[in-house]
């Protein structure tokens, strides 16, 4: 597994979550956020390398993610829902390789052997990370980056 660089939009949760574990173990990161660098909680810190899209259209981010990475991985715990759903969709559609991790299915152990293997098989070097935002669900952050450091360390 060679992960050369992380992608996500940026929102709280999930995708700051994968910005802080790349920024950490030194994986380039970055991509795009929609025009304004706007999440939930307000602007995008500076630290997050990521370039503005002409729009603040949100779906064109997340597309744009989608098609200049290798893969996609996203986590839930659960259904599908709002952003995420719309990732999963616009994989599928521009049939480019993706994992779903229901947290809710699979222990943490057994996420970390599914991505391992995914990434693996599937040869992603440019990773996108997605998922929800901490509002939907206000563990995430530091359960992906626990599941992401597992996964660096296979």
């Amino acid at each position: 597994m060679i992960i050369t660089k992380i992608i996500s939009g940026g929102q709280t949760g999930t995708d700051q979550a994968a910005l802080d574990f790349a920024i950490k173990h030194n994986i380039l990161h970055g991509c795009w956020i929609q025009k304004g660098r706007k999440t939930e909680a307000g602007f995008l810190p500076e630290k997050y390398q990521l370039q503005k899209m002409p729009t603040t259209s949100y779906p064109k981010r997340t597309e744009q993610n989608i098609l200049d990475s290798d893969g996609t991985l996203i986590f839930s715990r659960g259904t599908l829902t709002g952003g995420s759903a719309l990732t999963h969709k616009l994989a599928k559609q521009h049939n480019r390789p993706w994992l779903h991790v229901d947290l809710d299915k699979v222990t943490a152990r057994e996420a970390v052997q599914m991505i391992a293997e995914w990434l693996d098989g599937n040869e992603i070097e440019n990773l996108n990370v997605a998922g929800p935002r901490a509002s939907k669900d206000p563990g995430i952050h530091d359960f992906v980056v626990g599941i992401l450091n597992r996964v660096w360390e296979v």
